[in-house]
């Protein structure tokens, strides 16, 4: 099991990605079509190849996406596992702003209706 500061550091990569549109981007095309070459990628996008894979490096290097080489291609695969540790640090907040709308449904609930008449 990887130290504390190990473990802080691949957080920190993973949420350091994620504040990037381009990048959550890229996840949602990998997530809904599956692996591909970075050309496909980067027909979705209006820069340059190397600004993209910029972006493919830090995701990359976050663990949210593996890289094969197939010839002279490289295949780009999402790697949907340290998602699952960021839906984990959320859900204590998930579950708190659920608390929170449920209490102020209940209280609307309990107002009266005001009559237009």
């Amino acid at each position: 099991m990887p130290a504390a500061g190990a473990r802080e550091a691949a957080d920190d990569r993973v949420f350091a990605a994620l504040a990037n549109a381009t990048r959550r981007e890229v996840l949602r095309l990998l997530r809904e079509r599956g692996p591909q070459p970075v050309q496909a990628l980067a027909d979705h996008f209006d820069m340059r190849r190397p600004s993209l894979s910029e972006h493919l490096k830090v995701l990359r290097e976050a663990g949210l996406v593996s890289e094969q080489r197939s010839g002279r291609q490289r295949i780009y695969r999402l790697e949907a596992a340290p998602l699952a540790e960021v839906h984990d640090w959320l859900h204590p907040y998930e579950r708190f702003w659920r608390e929170r709308l449920k209490g102020l449904g209940d209280l609307l609930d309990r107002m009266p209706d005001d009559d237009p008449a």
